[in-house]
């Protein structure tokens, strides 16, 4: 398993670390307010810490559904929240033509899971020289996804690492595997989606439904189980949230959840052959 560097934050070395942010860009200022609330908790704790926000969600539900500001102005905003904080900035990306103007504002390009089988998206995303971040997709085994990494490194790319979101379970529910992070481990890198594991897909009608109160027993399990990263989807308002809200982490709970996480942590995780 291959280790590498985003900015200030070490991937696959051993230290916890954070990928946080709002599902979508809502506003300008209500994403950097958010980046700068969780900098502060993050940088309190000692958290080498990531900010997510979308600027465009393509798959949403419904066509109805707020997708966010666009490219040009998000990449804008995206990049000045990386300018005005310090921190490494993460966006996802959905088509191929996409990734190299929105490389030259963030850090690491998310594939997303529906998307991750996609070779000349992972290849041009490869491509850019930025981290790549590939999400499971809820369709394909863990063992899999192997061959999504072998596109990105194949390419030239050694910055890769897989995160785990949930796998289709019926219908309009998701469960997770703990044995696909010991699984992924031995291919790249891991970080768990504590967020939209517990989302139930498009069970809301015409949106995704929800089980909060379960992110923090998911997390827990996953850094006991010895993973490199926690990703969360965090919101100073998830009731109002303009996406995802209904699985979203409440702002005033997020330090509360990494103290508990960093404790598990200090333990010492169990070894992931």
């Amino acid at each position: 398993m291959n280790d590498f560097e985003i900015g200030t934050v070490r991937v696959g070395s051993g230290s916890l670390f954070l990928i946080a942010g709002p599902c979508v860009i809502e506003s300008e200022a209500h994403a950097r307010s958010m980046a700068e609330a969780v900098q502060r908790i993050t940088s309190d704790l000692g958290v080498p810490y990531i900010f997510k926000a979308s600027y465009d969600k393509a798959n949403r539900t419904s066509a109805s559904a707020f997708r966010g500001p666009g490219m040009e102005q998000g990449v804008r905003i995206l990049r000045q929240i990386a300018e005005a904080t310090g921190l490494p900035v993460l966006t996802d990306v959905h088509q191929a033509t996409d990734c190299e103007r929105v490389a030259e504002a963030v850090d690491v390009l998310q594939i997303p899971a529906f998307l991750c089988r996609q070779t000349d998206l992972l290849l041009a995303a490869a491509k850019t020289g930025r981290a790549v971040n590939i999400k499971k997709g809820q369709f394909v085994a863990p063992w899999d996804m192997g061959f999504a990494i072998e596109k990105v490194t194949g390419a030239g790319n050694p910055r890769a690492f897989l995160t785990e979101r949930g796998f289709c379970f019926g219908y309009n529910n998701l469960v997770v595997d703990m044995r696909s992070l010991a699984i992924m481990r031995k291919i790249a890198p891991v970080v768990f989606d504590g967020t939209h594991s517990v989302q139930t897909p498009s069970s809301a009608g015409g949106k995704s439904g929800g089980q909060p109160e379960f992110i923090p027993v998911l997390a827990r399990a996953a850094v006991a189980a010895g993973v490199d990263g926690i990703f969360l989807e965090v919101h100073d308002d998830p009731a109002n949230a303009k996406s995802d809200g209904a699985n979203a982490l409440n702002l005033k709970d997020l330090k509360p959840l990494l103290e508990n996480l960093l404790a598990i942590h200090a333990v010492g995780p169990a070894k992931i052959p």
